[in-house]
């Protein structure tokens, strides 16, 4: 059940922050993540653990799509706090997105090159998503999607990697009388 809330408040907040933003209301985005932010955390059996992971993840993502604005490829409606830096609601689709890397996106763990070709395809084609629904303009849509998928294709298995690192939601390790852990 956790698995499938998990997907489905990432979806609406997916959602929300692109359609927000396409209609000039970006933080609308913003505020349903702060609210999916806490359930999470409320959930996880280590909070601490997955908020390290969830500001990882958005540092990350506020770098990266910050490169692809200041480089001239991508451009916001709205939610622009300054000139050549991603605007705050895709920061918070990144702490979003980290949300679901020990939850409804844990089976892909362990599972390196799958992690890398789905973040070659399905990074771009969320950024294509989001021009759809006016949230976004790939103003240099070719040097815009190269940078997204081999970007996604190399960072999602790296999130994977501090997932396991930081992850709150696995049960404690048992420790056996005698035994050291």
């Amino acid at each position: 059940m956790l698995v499938l809330l998990n997907f489905l408040v990432f979806q609406a907040g997916w959602f929300t922050s692109v359609l927000g933003a396409a209609n000039q209301m970006p933080w609308l985005g913003p505020l349903l993540v702060l609210v999916a932010v806490a359930l999470h955390l409320r959930l996880a059996r280590r909070p601490s653990s997955e908020l390290m992971l969830i500001v990882a993840c958005g540092g990350l993502g506020a770098v990266f799509d910050s490169a692809l604005v200041a480089a001239g490829w991508v451009r916001y409606p709205s939610g622009m706090l300054a000139a050549g830096v991603a605007p705050y609601w895709i920061v918070g689709m990144w702490l979003l997105f980290a949300t679901t890397l020990n939850v409804s996106l844990r089976w892909l763990r362990g599972r390196t090159a799958l992690a890398a070709v789905l973040g070659f395809v399905a990074g771009p084609a969320s950024y294509v998503a989001g021009a759809k629904l006016g949230g976004i303009t790939l103003v240099d849509p070719t040097a815009a999607l190269v940078t997204l998928a081999i970007g996604w294709g190399a960072m999602l298995p790296a999130l994977f990697v501090l997932a396991r690192r930081f992850d709150g939601f696995r049960p404690e390790q048992a420790v056996l009388p005698g035994k050291a852990s």
